[in-house]
């Protein structure tokens, strides 16, 4: 029994199946020459084309993309595969899973990750690939001495990975200047300020210390030299005038005032 191909597919076929149904029905059929329940995964070499040049390549998917594909050695003697292709590499990612159907053990899931150039240099790309393969891949009848073929058949899932995440980037980033920006402004704002707020040198304290350095304060308090008019409350009340405010004067008054206490005091 043949299997449906793309075009006898009913309207609104999407292909969805589980890790389980591809080693099941699709990889163990073609690895055993039996047909597929249909016939919409292509057999294409991938590892002889970039991952942006294979969704050409299946007449059927629209964000992931099917593929059967041999496995090539790297080296004569051993098992690792060749991932190498036009313009970079496959890398594996993660740790290979194991695939179950009941309660045996079908077939083997790894994850890869397309990086452009050469290794270690790579610069790594959003291209993903699912490699599937059997548990027990069949034996190869026609494996010649010296051949290069690790597996006659796997099946391999391409997709790229959404971007929605680093579209977003970019907008944080101009947020976070604007913030930034902000604040130094703000921090600008309160520099300014501080630079136009003038010192307090000049106090009531600092004018007792003055007045106390033109005649002593034993002298103004003696009883010889006690006038009625320099009394506490006179100081207050000359303190209070348009002057100058208790607690702040401007310098360039101070003289004026010492000289002006001096004659309201006669001293």
């Amino acid at each position: 029994m043949q299997g449906k191909t793309s075009c006898d597919l009913p309207p609104g076929f999407r292909f969805h199946p589980t890790d389980e149904e591809l080693i099941i029905y699709y990889l163990r059929n073609q690895a055993t020459s039996k047909p597929c329940p249909v016939t919409i995964i292509p057999e294409v070499d991938i590892y002889k084309f970039d991952p942006w040049q294979l969704p050409e390549k299946n007449d059927f998917g629209e964000n992931e993309w099917y593929f059967f594909s041999p496995r090539e050695r790297k080296y004569p003697n051993g098992t690792r595969p060749n991932r190498t292709t036009t313009s970079g590499y496959w890398k594996a990612t993660g740790t290979d899973k194991g695939i179950r159907s009941g309660s045996r053990y079908v077939g083997i899931k790894k994850v890869l990750v397309f990086y452009k150039g050469k290794p270690p240099k790579g610069v790594k790309t959003d291209w993903i690939m699912h490699e599937y393969r059997l548990n027990e891949p069949t034996k190869l009848g026609n494996k010649a001495k010296g051949s290069m073929r690790l597996d006659d058949w796997v099946l391999c899932r391409i997709y790229k990975k959404r971007q929605v995440g680093r579209e977003m980037e970019p907008e944080k980033k101009i947020s976070e200047n604007k913030h930034a920006q902000l604040d130094l402004t703000a921090a600008n704002d309160a520099s300014d300020q501080q630079m136009f707020r003038f010192p307090r040198p000049c106090s009531f304290s600092h004018l007792l210390e003055e007045l106390d350095c033109v005649t002593p304060s034993s002298q103004l308090m003696s009883d010889k030299t006690y006038n009625t008019n320099l009394d506490f409350r006179n100081i207050l009340a000359i303190a209070d005038t348009d002057m100058f405010q208790l607690g702040e004067m401007p310098c360039e008054d101070f003289g004026k005032l010492q000289m002006n206490s001096i004659h309201q005091f006669g001293l």
